[in-house]
């Protein structure tokens, strides 16, 4: 390959690509020398420095770089026209020929013998120039494997040649849409999003390899680059085998229907066995003489066009994005800095052991003081599982609306049948218009019967949720510790239970008490029972009214007696006054069982707080005299793994750092 590659200086117009004389370094608004002298003293540490970051890998850490894409279709040419920019054979065949990213750093170079290496996982392989394309093979079957399929870990192949243009850029597997034989499936979803991977970035430039002798709008890759880059502005078409389709194609490029923003150049392919130079000759002469190409102008026909378009692109997209890598690398070094130093200490004594198990069982104590017993939330903002005190409250007036709500509590289609069947049942030699204490005290044991179930559910469903807090805040405090964790949730766990079964059993003990004693001095009892039973006349005029089948009764509500006038009026009055009593009593004891719940569990969880979780942290203590601690707090290979890659990225992004401090110092200068 002959010819002088690099750009001259010339002026520009608004929305041309600008040369490489006059690119200015956009450093947002501050005023920076710009490039303006020669290519090698400027432009190729810029290229040295951004290939040195794509060599550590940088772009794992999330820092995109400025990187010219090759897509095209499969058998758009791509090929062709990278072997013309790098004077290189490269693999050719049927189906992907490039079957993983191709990084291609191609480096001008004034020697006499070209220098080529490949370097792929982690080693660097020199290369005679006559058997790269084999060497290529190899080295894509050693990434991803020998069969049809593809893989995404890149392989770099550096030229060192004179008169190559000084340009790096990656090739990517040929869009296909059709599997052939070997080819996993869904091999174009696996092509696409990996070109959607690499053009997707801002920093990407776009070079779409089109064909003369299709539609471009039809063109898949076309599709793609305009999802990611609508306006154009960012993407460069080259178009191939001019020669196979000169009909038009002036028209093609000049209408631009596909919005290709950086403009199109147009190129002949290498026929057979030509050389590089005789292609070039060829490709020359036929946009001289071709009776329609030669109509073009020259400024958008030729591989030597190309090479010089590529190299000013980049040079402008280097320049642009400088600055931003320079701040991304800097905040991702912060960020990951702040993150190491908030890791937990390696423990490697006793005493550093013993220091931050006490830390954690403090801690765990705080935390439950605060959401259980303080009803602070600054830890758990956003998660209102967490927010104990609020949530304790729910359970407690779900509670006591659930106990209120009792259907059994609302009975009012068989009004009096339950008091009347029990006076019956009670009746004995004594005087009349007595009412009995035992028909009450049957009916209130009935009662207490029908709704214990509730308080124990109560019970249940609230330890349940004081474990998952106690858990909860246990796990994150020891999250680094893998047997740490678990000693303390199962140790957490066993005195819970045991705290569980203490509450189920005064419970218990608070059922049995009202089942078998009735009493109150609560004076709300003799207001409400005189309520009710001011109404016992109308309650008893109304039955005498035969047409008269349901009346309203407040604190009843609406009530059916028809089925009640066959009863004497002396067993009516005692039933209506037993109701009215257990009414009244009954209100008293819903009250009173939910309070007394209340304040039993408000204890246990200030006992949980204040001294089991003292006991929790003897518990473990005892264990072989406390020489476990320094075992239970060794670190999970997960924090020991996140901690070991939190260090090499901060290397990587340390020295990643000084590459582009060398260069902005060296663009500094400039000025001077």
């Amino acid at each position: 390959m002959g010819g002088d590659w690099h750009a001259s200086s010339s002026s520009s117009s608004p929305g041309t690509i600008l040369p490489i004389a006059v690119v200015p370094i956009d450093f947002e608004e501050e005023v920076v020398a710009p490039i303006i002298s020669s290519y090698n003293y400027h432009i190729r540490p810029l290229l040295d420095a951004i290939d040195r970051l794509r060599l550590l890998q940088v772009m794992k850490e999330g820092i995109q770089l400025p990187t010219i894409v090759v897509v095209g279709d499969q058998s758009s040419g791509k090929s062709s026209v990278l072997e013309s920019l790098a004077g290189i054979h490269l693999p050719r065949g049927q189906g992907i020929c490039t079957r993983v990213p191709l990084i291609m750093r191609l480096q001008n170079q004034d020697t006499t013998e070209p220098e080529l290496f490949l370097e792929y996982s982690g080693k660097t392989v020199p290369v005679e120039e006559d058997h790269i394309a084999d060497a290529i093979s190899l080295a894509t079957d050693e990434i991803a494997g020998s069969g049809k399929g593809i893989s995404n870990t890149p392989l770099t192949l550096v030229v060192k040649k004179n008169g190559v243009p000084d340009l790096t850029m990656v090739d990517l597997p040929g869009i296909t849409r059709v599997p052939v034989h070997g080819q996993p499936a869904n091999i174009y979803e696996q092509v696409t999003e990996m070109i959607m991977e690499y053009i997707k970035p801002e920093e990407s430039i776009i070079l779409n390899v089109l064909s003369a002798t299709v539609d471009f709008s039809t063109c898949e890759s076309i599709r793609m680059s305009q999802q990611v880059d609508r306006r154009g502005q960012r993407t460069l078409a080259v178009v191939t085998k001019a020669d196979k389709s000169p009909e038009g194609l002036l028209e093609k490029v000049s209408s631009n229907d596909v919005n290709i923003g950086l403009g199109y150049v147009c190129v002949r392919n290498r026929v057979g066995d030509e050389s590089f130079e005789e292609a070039r000759k060829e490709e020359e002469k036929l946009f001289e003489t071709h009776p329609l190409l030669s109509k073009m102008d020259k400024s958008i026909v030729g591989i030597p066009v190309l090479a010089e378009m590529l190299v000013q692109v980049q040079a402008n997209i280097i320049s642009k994005c400088l600055p931003k890598i320079v701040r991304n690398i800097d905040e991702k070094l912060s960020a990951n800095v702040k993150k190491l130093e908030k890791m937990p200490k390696i423990l490697s004594t006793h005493a550093e052991a013993m220091s931050a198990f006490v830390q954690i069982i403090g801690s765990a104590k705080e935390s439950l003081r605060k959401i259980l017993l303080s009803g602070e939330s600054d830890e758990y903002p956003d998660d209102k599982k967490m927010h104990g005190s609020a949530r304790l409250v729910e359970m407690f007036d779900k509670f006591s609306n659930e106990l209120r709500k009792c259907v059994e509590n609302e009975r009012t289609g068989d009004f009096l049948i339950e008091e009347i069947n029990v006076l019956e049942e009670a009746k004995g030699i004594e005087l009349p218009n007595f009412l009995s204490h035992s028909a009450f005290l049957r009916i209130h044991q009935g009662k207490i019967d029908r709704i214990k179930s509730m308080p124990i559910d109560c019970v249940e469903q609230t330890w349940e949720y004081i474990e998952s807090v106690v858990i909860a805040i246990l796990t994150r405090l020891s999250e680094n510790y893998p047997q740490l964790k678990h000693a303390t949730t199962r140790a957490a766990k066993s005195s819970i239970s045991k705290m569980k079964e203490q509450s189920m059993n005064r419970v218990l003990e608070i059922l049995q008490m009202e089942r078998l004693t009735d009493y109150t001095c609560d004076p709300d009892y003799m207001s409400e029972w005189g309520k009710l039973l001011s109404q016992q006349q109308k309650f008893m005029g109304d039955l005498k009214f035969y047409h008269i089948n349901s009346t309203t009764i407040e604190g009843w509500g609406t009530i059916q007696i028809g089925h009640l006038r066959e009863n004497s009026e002396t067993i009516l009055q005692l039933a209506f006054d037993l109701k009215a009593r257990m009414k009244a009593y009954w209100n008293i004891v819903l009250r009173r069982m939910v309070d007394t719940m209340a304040l039993l569990l408000k204890f246990n969880v200030y006992n949980l707080v204040t001294k089991e979780m003292d006991e929790i942290f003897m518990e473990l203590m005892a264990v072989d005299g406390g020489k476990s601690i320094e075992r239970i707090l060794e670190e999970s290979p997960g924090v020991a793994g996140k901690r070991e890659t939190l260090k090499s990225s901060i290397g990587l992004l340390r020295e990643s750092k000084e590459i582009v401090a060398q260069i902005t110092d060296r663009i500094a200068s400039y000025g001077h």
